[in-house]
């Protein structure tokens, strides 16, 4: 998953570059909105193992 969030970002960034505003602002939030859902699951995966162990 944070493979598609950086993805999304370098495309956000081309787009900002190349002066595509809607593209940019479209493919920048679904990046935001991955690495929102990773740190979610980073941190709920660090939390169960912490209380496994």
């Amino acid at each position: 998953m944070l493979g598609w969030a950086l993805t999304f970002f370098i495309v956000a960034v081309i787009a900002g570059v190349l002066g595509f505003g809607g593209i940019a602002s479209a493919t920048a939030g679904i990046a935001q909105i991955l690495f929102v859902i990773f740190l979610v699951l980073f941190a709920a995966t660090l939390l169960r193992h912490l209380f496994r162990a």
